[in-house]
């Protein structure tokens, strides 16, 4: 088999953690050799600081990362047995200061369905004879035939000041997770919260105290490179979400929090932020996103986010970017569609017509940064403005005149099978889409399933927009007075999804970080 080298460079280091919180973080469970780094015992070795991820995977390959202490050449060697007998040493990439030391590598003309092994190690610039230690991962090849898929999804991560806390486990979820062994994660944005410092204690109302580890760059709102390249380490610190991102491929999205909560073109930070430029706040986030998550890079459009993801005969997703391109956050009452009612805004939303219409996949999963029909306020506290695309019952306004531009389009061309994928409120929910409830009915129904927070305070519920018809099939949420509980809590929510290989049917279930199997359905499929 042949490999095609791609290369991407990307973001900073941990200084300053106490030795004592860090092994408690990641020494106290080792998880085995494929999904914990090794890590050096020669103080002048480089050093694999932050596990290694595989991503965008599909049938004939997919992107590796990883991250050095130092500049470094990545060398990455690749079979296709855990033995790595016959592996293959690919031409290294080199890890510099100006991508905080990380470097990515797209593996393409890989077998469909296949187990695929890599091993990644770091050769230090200054000292070519001397490496790393290796670190191990995995990932499957999406199938070239009708077998079964399964993949997990969810979001939101370290929010509310809800870090790494190792009396309490750490990132639970993705241990959850990681037993099912999915094919890949559908990471529904709020990947880091750039804007919520991590403090070393937080007092429950039980008077119970939580304990973070912390790090400097976690100690404010990012505003400098180096501290939005610092949120997204923070996390990787986690031994179980090294461990997960070690076997388990990940398709990734951006929300809000990657910058600033709520934000768009009109955002009015708040005092805490020395840079008042959101734009530039922004560009920097955007930068340490694609640097430390293996993305697939448009050769046309380096920065682009949107993207369409093939895994195999049942399933296409495409991957939106609701952030990027929307109009400004305000009233969301426009009754004519422009750049103030812009959400994926005219050229994102011709490439998903587009794509649809050409997706000859059984299942169309189109994975949303926030959902369809619930409401979400820009300002919460005075339930004022609008930060998604649902603001209040009636016919469609504001951004939802793109939406129901777009289900126009799906139910006149013909389109079927679409299952909408989100996360943002931090609870759980199903919705069923009834044109026959709808204030805008030009549409057939379809489900929204919404997942999270994998690890952040858990709030809602929201309340639904009839506009497109949304019929409430299950939700768990604290309730009111019962706003941002701890994942201690234990009301931390992911998705899992399963397509059966020979009948196409999909089952959706809804679970918590405990791996209770909160609520379920299985669809049937439309003939493609």
């Amino acid at each position: 088999m042949t490999f095609r080298l791609f290369r991407r460079t990307p973001p900073d280091g941990l200084h300053g953690i106490s030795r004592r919180r860090f092994l408690a973080s990641v020494g106290a469970g080792a998880i085995g050799a494929l999904a914990m780094p090794y890590l050096s015992r020669a103080a002048d070795r480089p050093v694999v600081t932050s596990g290694v991820q595989s991503g965008d995977v599909g049938a004939d390959g997919g992107v590796v990362w990883a991250r050095a202490d130092r500049p470094s050449q990545m060398l990455v060697e690749v079979a296709t047995s855990e033995s790595f007998a016959n592996a293959r040493a690919l031409p290294p990439i080199a890890a510099l200061p100006e991508s905080d030391f990380t470097a990515k590598m797209l593996l393409e003309n890989l077998p469909a369905g296949q187990e695929i092994f890599y091993r990644v190690r770091f050769r230090d610039l200054a000292h070519t004879g001397i490496e790393s230690e290796p670190v191990v991962g995995r990932f499957r090849t999406a199938p070239g035939d009708r077998r079964d898929v399964s993949f997990v999804w969810g979001g939101d991560v370290a929010g509310q000041g809800w870090g790494i806390n190792p009396d309490d486990g750490g990132m639970l979820t993705f241990a959850t997770m990681r037993k099912h062994r999915p094919d890949f994660l559908l990471h529904s944005g709020d990947t880091v919260y750039a804007d919520g410092p991590i403090k070393s204690e937080v007092t429950l109302p039980d008077g119970k105290v939580w304990k973070n580890v912390t790090t400097p760059e976690k100690a404010k709102v990012a505003e400098t490179l180096d501290e939005f390249r610092g949120a997204h380490k923070y996390n990787f610190m986690d031994q179980h979400l090294r461990a997960f991102n070690a076997e388990v491929p990940i398709l990734v999205q951006w929300d809000d929090h990657e910058v600033v909560n709520n934000w768009s073109s009109s955002k009015e930070l708040p005092a805490t932020y020395k840079e008042r430029n959101v734009a530039l706040l922004a560009a920097r986030s955007a930068r340490a996103f694609h640097e430390m998550y293996p993305i697939r890079a448009s050769i046309t459009d380096p920065g682009r986010l949107y993207r369409t993801i093939h895994y195999g005969p049942h399933l296409d997703v495409f991957v939106l970017d609701e952030r990027s391109y929307r109009g400004p956050n305000g009233a969301n009452q426009e009754a004519a569609y422009g750049p103030e009612s812009y959400f994926l805004g005219p050229a994102q939303l011709a490439w998903l017509k587009r794509e649809l219409l050409n997706s000859r996949a059984t299942w169309k999963v189109i994975a949303s940064d926030v959902p369809l029909g619930l409401i979400v306020y820009d300002d919460a506290r005075n339930k004022k403005g609008s930060e998604a695309v649902a603001q209040s019952d009636g016919p469609p306004r504001g951004r939802e005149l793109e939406i129901a531009d777009l289900l126009r389009f799906i139910k006149t061309s013909g389109v079927v099978n679409t299952v909408w994928l989100t996360a943002d409120v931090h609870y759980a929910a199903a919705h069923y889409y009834n044109p026959d409830k709808a204030q805008f009915g030009e549409f057939d129904p379809f489900w929204e399933f919404v997942a999270g927070p994998l690890h952040a305070g858990t709030f809602g519920p929201n309340d639904l927009d009839d506009t497109f018809g949304p019929e409430m099939k299950f939700i768990k949420a604290p309730g009111p007075g019962n706003q941002n509980l701890p994942p201690s809590a234990g009301m931390q929510f992911f998705g899992h999804v399963r397509i059966d290989g020979g009948s196409g049917r999909m089952t959706v279930t809804l679970r918590d970080r405990a791996d209770v199997a909160l609520w379920s359905t299985t669809l049937d499929p439309k003939p493609v």
